[in-house]
């Protein structure tokens, strides 16, 4: 067992727990979630593991850390304003999905609304087929038509998924470009880097779901390695996924959907 101390912490609903690993030896801390501030019970939990320990936050090698933030942000719908731009014609794809039920014996059962109402979607013209070829080319002026309505609807973030991204992402990144040009502090998420898989409907709502909280996350991510920069610590602070392994605050703050649902992984 390697005697290095090591830090994993994980922050809940109500309580925010930390544990310390040195050698044989353990130390922990509980304490409130503070809601408005996660950081700061963060900061509040891994000072009372130095506290009882007495080790020095220069002489840590590794922090740990899993959350529940993203995914309550989902649950109870507490994100930014979001935006989605798809393809011409396909504005819909994100509520039709499959047309399925979740409770297909009850006829009243209604279904969740997406994250990104139908007033919220735009499209632009362009057209990929499936082996990235290009069928239409992307009409800059579909793309720069949509600044005037973002600001108007003072978008925080905005959700880009094309038809056939995952084979071709030039439109995408095409767009970010115009997108950043005219609103720089605009999130922007292209379906072609948080979810370059094929089907429009899975593509679109995880780069939805990663885009209305991404505004959310990052602010928090910067805070928590300021923080521990300041506090002297100059160790690595990796993020738990869903897929139970570990990304760095970076990979974490630009794509925090696969914080969701990392705590049972964890």
């Amino acid at each position: 067992m390697s005697s290095a101390p090591r830090i994993a912490i994980d922050i809940g609903g109500t309580f925010t727990d930390a544990v310390l690993q040195v050698g044989a030896s353990r130390y922990t801390a509980k304490v409130l979630t503070t809601t408005r501030n996660p950081a700061e019970g963060f900061m509040q939990g891994i000072s009372q593991l130095l506290s009882k320990s007495g080790v020095s936050p220069n002489d840590v090698a590794l922090i740990t850390h899993g959350t529940t933030l993203a995914t309550n942000a989902l649950i109870e719908r507490r994100g930014a304003n979001t935006a989605l731009i798809a393809t011409e014609g396909h504005r819909d794809s994100l509520e039709i999905g499959y047309e399925n039920r979740f409770d297909q014996y009850n006829f009243d059962a209604d279904r969740n609304p997406p994250l990104v109402p139908r007033s919220r979607r735009w499209t632009v013209t362009e057209r990929i087929d499936c082996r990235g070829d290009v069928l239409t080319p992307l009409d800059k002026n579909s793309v720069e038509r949509l600044i005037a309505p973002l600001k108007e609807a003072k978008i925080q973030s905005v959700a880009v998924g094309l038809l056939h991204a995952y084979a071709n992402p030039t439109h995408e990144q095409r767009i970010r470009d115009i997108l950043k040009t005219h609103l720089p502090d605009l999130s922007i998420c292209l379906s072609s880097e948080v979810c370059p898989e094929i089907r429009e409907y899975e593509r679109q709502s995880t780069t939805c779901a990663n885009a209305y909280v991404q505004p959310l996350m990052a602010s928090y991510l910067i805070e928590v390695r300021e923080r521990l920069a300041h506090e002297g610590f100059r160790c690595a602070c990796l993020l738990m996924t869903s897929g139970g392994h570990q990304v760095t605050i970076d990979t974490a703050a630009a794509f925090p959907v696969r914080l969701v649902e990392s705590g049972p992984a964890g």
